[in-house]
């Protein structure tokens, strides 16, 4: 799959290929994204939330564009909480959103204290191997370096020996390790990172590229002018889904069927576009979806 945008993306993690889905494949998607009660014999997950009424899900903290603090209530909103208040108002029961970290978002879903990870977490192989996740992605995102503008680092590679902080559980610490030769040093998430950037702890700050790309533009900009981005080249660039517990396919369709229709219908594009996210991939998947295309993230990895 090839992206229109203006950035290079050199080292691309690939979808599989798209698949147009058949007359009963629709019906089936169009079920399971406008049911509004639970099935019959639903799993586990959708039981206990129709029992509760309520849906909780995992969101980032305050992390423009994604999540936004609202000074007056102290509480997290934004791009991913629209998102999890829609599957809510499919569902028929109201939304609870988690605050997670790069350190707790996966233990907090397989301890059952959400039920969902609508935050920024792509597929990788290791993620896969615990958990689920509908395998329609709803955007993807790569990696980026803000460093000092006095660093001389320019591209990926000037980060050989160099300190690069990422947050605890990163998937870019591999390649940042075996492919370019950093010396990772993991931090519990982006503030903790950032603090030690400004401090002169690492050289780079490693993280999703549009947090860091709205950190240079967007209301707190003056406060990094000192800083850029190394490079236009996203590390990694891999598929977003939605996370859920292993074996729970109800779970899994339901939201899968909801991502499909976000992406015919519109919705997706028009939330990305009112929260700032950077939309390219998502107009493109949109205007796919409505030819009957779907992106679908690399297959579950199988427990051993």
């Amino acid at each position: 799959m090839k992206l229109h945008s203006s950035l290079h993306f050199p080292r691309r993690l690939a979808f599989a290929p798209r698949v147009r889905a058949s007359a009963a494949a629709t019906v089936a998607v169009a079920m399971a994204s406008f049911a509004v009660a639970a099935p019959a014999r639903a799993d586990a997950t959708l039981e206990r939330i129709k029992q509760r009424g309520t849906l909780v899900v995992g969101v980032d903290g305050a992390s423009p564009p994604f999540g936004i603090m609202d000074p007056a209530t102290g509480k997290v909103g934004g791009f991913q909480t629209e998102l999890g208040a829609d599957i809510a108002r499919r569902l028929g029961v109201k939304l609870e959103t988690v605050s997670v970290t790069a350190s707790t978002r996966v233990q907090f879903l397989q301890a059952g204290k959400v039920d969902l990870l609508v935050a920024n977490i792509q597929w990788t192989r290791e993620r896969s191997a615990s958990l689920s996740y509908a395998p329609t992605p709803y955007n993807e995102v790569g990696g980026a370096a803000l460093v000092s503008k006095r660093s001389g680092i320019t591209r990926w590679e000037d980060l050989k020996g160099k300190v690069a902080c990422v947050s605890q559980g990163s998937n870019y610490a591999e390649p940042l390790d075996k492919t370019y030769g950093a010396v990772v040093k993991g931090l519990r998430g982006i503030p903790e990172s950032l603090l030690a950037l400004k401090g002169g702890t690492c050289a780079a700050s490693v993280h999703i590229q549009p947090a860091l790309y709205e950190l240079l533009h967007g209301p707190h900009a003056k406060e990094w002018e000192g800083y850029t981005l190394a490079t236009a080249d996203q590390l990694i660039p891999s598929p977003t889904v939605i996370w859920t517990r292993r074996n729970e396919a109800d779970t899994r369709a339901f939201v899968d069927g909801v991502i499909q229709d976000w992406l015919k219908s519109g919705y997706l594009l028009a939330q990305a576009r009112k929260f700032g996210v950077p939309d390219d991939y998502i107009r493109k998947a949109s205007d796919n979806a409505r030819l009957g295309k779907f992106d679908k993230a690399p297959a579950e990895i199988q427990e051993q």
